[in-house]
């Protein structure tokens, strides 16, 4: 008996353990669908702003707006492309990476940009803008190479899956209409060679007919001989001339 509750009890704890166990991972991922909406929605609502600024302000400010939108853009962009295609094409690990690191330097861009949104010095901003201008252009011209090598090759993989789907398609279609193909004709026999002559002036001969030989005439009616006479025979009685 005491076995009986003591199993009990162990199965009523294992319970509770998963039971706990679970609703931490759902809450887990709750909160990371959580996040991961508050962060997209800040991130619209940021691309807007800038947006926004890059078409009210004017001068170095509006400049650096823009750029910053840019940036982001590019590399949003570029990190969609290449986490979505990894998924598929396990090559792409390294422009992964290449990507990463390419991400570092646009973070630390994106951050001094955001702090030079507010400067009040415009003169010294209009002075640091043109080595802005170039660090912004080094970082999305990278991004969208990579971007676009990766659109490039998933475009390629599919043509090539796509040209090898169509010539099987085209020889099981044509499997299937087997009976508009005409059966070739089977050649007739050769004739067989003529025999060669002995030599050139050789001719056909043909074989004699052989000759009748003359046989005598008989008549067509052979005169019936006398017949012979026996003396047990009666003699004949002439006939009556009346």
């Amino acid at each position: 008996m005491e076995a009986v509750i003591a199993v009990f009890a162990l199965l009523f704890v294992l319970f509770l353990v998963l039971g706990a166990y679970a609703t931490v991972k759902v809450i887990g991922a709750a909160k990371r669908g959580v996040d991961r909406t508050i962060d997209q929605a800040r991130r619209t609502v940021e691309d807007h702003t800038l947006r926004a600024k890059s078409f009210v302000q004017q001068g170095p400010a509006a400049e650096v707006a823009a750029l910053r939108l840019k940036l982001r853009t590019s590399m949003r962009a570029t990190q969609d492309a290449l986490h979505a295609g990894a998924r598929d094409d396990q090559s792409l690990k390294e422009s992964v990476d290449l990507f990463r690191r390419l991400s570092v330097h646009g973070h630390e861009l994106d951050g001094e940009l955001k702090r030079l949104e507010g400067e009040p010095d415009r003169a010294t901003l209009a002075q640091r803008l043109p080595d802005l201008r170039a660090r912004t252009e080094r970082i999305t011209q990278s991004a969208d190479s990579l971007r676009w090598a990766a659109r490039d090759r998933a475009h390629r993989f599919a043509a090539d899956d796509l040209d090898t789907l169509s010539a099987q398609i085209d020889v099981e279609a044509g499997a299937l209409r087997h009976w508009t193909k005409e059966e070739p004709s089977a050649a007739p026999p050769p004739w067989p060679d003529a025999p060669a002559a002995d030599n050139a002036t050789a001719q056909q001969t043909w074989p004699e007919t052989p000759r009748r030989t003359e046989e005598p005439t008989r008549a067509a009616i052979t005169p019936p001989g006398q017949r012979p006479s026996y003396p047990w025979q009666k003699k004949p009685r002439p006939e009556s001339t009346t």
